[in-house]
């Protein structure tokens, strides 16, 4: 299996792919407006302390399972476990936790696309304010419209794969991150040249301590830590396949750091973009599909050009959202070649058909199943993302950490070793106490958090 592994071409390439797989929706729908009601730059700044304490270390792990055994993770597991231990089991439902997550992220980075499309043909052109939230309860109306987008999707994402990992997964993503790095810092440029945008940027980055009192220190804290954990995706394995095409050329450590950089950037520039123009045009931030699809289109029907800003903003969000589906679609791929003996080509055309029809349920839970309420009053999209963000997440980060610090798993030593292979920033061996002991009570804090 080793010999006959595919592999990054280029370091560039792991670290752009793995980033673009923890570059999502999020970064733009929720840390912006999370950091501008906890206090700014006060957020930010324990968001960077829990980003190094917990997201990093956490991160090096996922990425050791997959390069120390070169194999997906149930694989990863049955390799690094000990005789007769049942590690692996955790595996199956990091495969489960992946398929769960694309059921509605494809939805939603369907209506990315749909949104594009529209700013592009000129949908938004000459309408009024109160005109532009009815474009987006129309859409979620129409299945039919949802459902063609989504197809393009699920479809394009595995037409990608069926390349493989260099020619497709590595060549597109590199093209995609360059893209949206390019376009993310064009639009905050732009935004900075709007009226009032220095208000704007104030609330965003300016230490408010009013606000901090308001809302309370211990909240605060709460939400730069669920943050933090959240932007990086870990705990499903859906990093621990890039660990297993990566080079031992550099320390896992220095690769993770790189990584959270690039993750970290895109959030930051996205509030460059996003509070200036909402202040410059006196309309209120808020977060999730409200900023984007109802708050921001506002923004750009009321600007010079907006046409052309508003369909690069959703080009933007195209990349971001379609970044993610190819790498976590990667790991369904992958799992199928590795655990049922599948070639490339049928894993994808099994894959991209399962896919399709998995994501109906949520499609069609605005509209034909809208009355459908799987836990509690959550519709069918945010039970299944409250499965995967609030249970299968800080479950499956905290497996990791006892799998890769104890005795009863893999064992410190060996997960060291691994994270240190190759040049670059160390690990410290010094570490292994706070990981033990300290870790998995900031992960369960998380968990808890969640749940309540």
């Amino acid at each position: 299996m080793d010999n006959k592994r595919e592999s990054f071409a280029t370091r560039l390439g792991f670290i752009l792919v793995s980033a673009g797989c923890a570059i999502g929706i999020g970064n733009v729908w929720k840390f912006p407006y999370v950091a501008g009601q906890n206090g700014g730059a006060i957020f930010v700044l324990f968001y960077l302390l829990f980003l190094l304490i917990m997201g990093i270390p956490v991160l090096t792990m996922e990425l050791a399972l997959g390069r120390g055994s070169r194999r997906t993770i149930v694989e990863a597991y049955k390799f690094l476990e000990k005789d007769g231990s049942k590690w692996h089991i955790h595996g199956w439902l990091c495969i489960a936790g992946c398929y769960l997550l694309m059921m509605y992220y494809t939805t939603v980075a369907g209506w990315m696309l749909a949104y594009f499309w529209k700013f592009l043909t000129g949908t938004f052109d000459g309408m009024g304010n109160d005109s532009v939230a009815g474009v987006f309860t129309d859409m979620l109306a129409n299945p039919a419209e949802m459902t063609v987008f989504m197809i393009i999707v699920v479809v394009g994402g595995f037409l990608v794969l069926s390349f493989g990992v260099r020619n497709g997964l590595e060549r597109v993503n590199k093209v995609m991150m360059i893209g949206l790095l390019l376009l993310i810092c064009l639009l905050a440029a732009r935004s900075f040249t709007l009226p009032n945008a220095g208000e704007g940027l104030s609330f965003y980055l300016k230490p408010n301590m009013d606000n901090v009192r308001n809302v309370g220190l211990g909240k605060v804290i709460t939400a730069a830590m669920n943050q933090s954990f959240f932007t990086l995706s870990l705990g499903i394995a859906s990093m621990e396949i890039f660990g297993s095409y990566m080079s031992d050329q550099y320390t896992l450590t220095g690769e993770s750091i790189r990584i959270c950089s690039l993750d970290t950037l895109v959030a930051l520039l996205s509030g460059l973009i996003i509070f200036p123009a909402c202040f410059s045009f006196g309309i209120e931030p808020d977060a999730g599909p409200s900023l984007i699809f109802i708050t921001l289109p506002s923004v750009f029907i009321n600007m010079t050009g907006g046409r052309i800003w508003g369909t690069l903003f959703f080009l933007f969000m195209t990349f971001a959202s379609f970044s993610t589906v190819i790498a976590v679609f990667e790991n369904l791929v992958g799992a199928s070649m590795d655990n049922l003996g599948w070639g490339r080509i049928k894993s994808v055309i099994v894959n991209c058909i399962f896919m399709i029809a998995a994501g109906m349920p949520c499609l069609l839970g605005y509209n034909v199943l809208a009355n459908v309420h799987l836990i509690g009053a959550r519709d069918v999209l945010d039970s299944e993302d409250f499965i995967v963000s609030n249970l299968l997440l800080p479950i499956g980060a905290l497996v990791f950490v006892i799998f890769c610090v104890t005795k009863f798993g893999w064992g410190a030593d060996k997960y060291l070793e691994e994270t240190n292979k190759g040049e670059g920033i160390k690990m410290s061996p010094k570490l292994i106490f706070y990981f033990k002991y300290i870790l998995p009570i900031l992960i369960l804090v998380i968990l808890i958090s969640g749940l309540i």
